[in-house]
């Protein structure tokens, strides 16, 4: 496989928080999304690739690079979007990006200009007049102009509106189609990566729980229904996460058939599960949680 960004048992350990053992591969030319609960490890994952914070242990290549050993020139190749971007917000938009411009070897004056006008930016304003997601535009038109191969968007979406947002997701895939751009898009809006994103990486309390094509997780995990009586000791292991209430429970299951095979002839309900569901039922072990409809979503 052909990876522009790989991780070999990587792990970082800080008070109260481990990340231990994570490995995944993104293919060339492919969205990769990163997903997980608040604290799950996806800043730190993407700083560490940045070079910013340096693994305890393991090996981060991008583009073939040692990331810690070769930092710069990975960073030169790569275009990073924050939730919370920063610039120094005392100059015009258009001094920034003259600065910020010069260190990356192919950056492009015309595209800069082309995509600011594309997303509505007046660049003759300073950026401390710009609106939270007039930032995170700028930020990402940044990224663009200067042929990034691989993109690194930490929660680009927050703050956007759901028009600019699909705009947003209808480039990065008119960017892969290109074929010289990847992706790693870190994000809890999975709908989004519904959208776009060809793998999924999905980390919990700082551990792997897989990385996997977006097909294959969708296939892989369904959701299935019923009252509390059939839940056992027995066949509550047939579940990655389960969320019980007044009105029964619902359970998260990697094996379709052999739920249906353990609950055979009882009232049960099985659904197609969503990347929101993965994330919300994984590791749930029964406490509270169902609406009185009894719609978890």
């Amino acid at each position: 496989m052909d990876a522009v960004l790989e991780l070999r048992n990587v792990c970082k350990t800080y008070e109260g928080f481990d990340l231990r053992d994570v490995s995944f591969a993104l293919p060339h030319g492919y969205i990769m999304g990163l997903i997980g609960p608040n604290g799950a490890g996806k800043t730190t994952l993407i700083k560490m690739i940045l070079n910013l914070v340096r693994p305890d242990s393991g090996d981060i290549r991008v583009f073939g690079l040692d990331a810690a050993e070769q930092g710069a020139s990975v960073r030169a190749r790569i275009g990073f979007v924050h939730e919370q971007p920063t610039f120094y917000e005392g100059l015009p938009a258009h001094r920034v990006a003259t600065t910020v411009g010069p260190f990356y070897p192919a950056w492009d004056e015309a595209e800069f200009t082309a995509l600011a006008r594309e997303f509505g930016l007046p660049l003759r304003r300073k950026l401390k007049t710009y609106s939270h997601g007039m930032r995170t535009r700028f930020s990402l038109a940044m990224a663009l102009a200067h042929g990034a191969e691989l993109l690194l968007l930490d929660e680009p979406s927050s703050g956007l509106d759901p028009v600019f947002r699909r705009d947003i997701l209808g480039r990065l895939s008119a960017i892969i189609a290109g074929g010289n751009t990847s992706v790693l898009f870190s994000s809890h809006l999975t709908s989004d990566l519904d959208r776009v994103a060809d793998y999924i990486t999905f980390l919990r309390d700082g551990r792997l729980e897989f990385t996997l094509t977006k097909d294959e997780v969708l296939e892989r995990y369904a959701l299935v229904k019923g009252d509390m009586s059939l839940l056992t000791a027995e066949n509550r292991r047939l579940f990655a996460g389960i969320v019980t209430g007044e009105f029964g429970f619902v359970a998260l299951t990697t094996n379709v058939e052999q739920a249906r095979t353990a609950l055979e002839g009882q009232a049960i309900v099985v659904d197609r599960a969503t990347l929101e569901d993965v994330v919300y039922f994984t590791g749930r072990t029964g406490e509270g949680g169902l609406r009185l409809n009894g719609n978890t979503r």
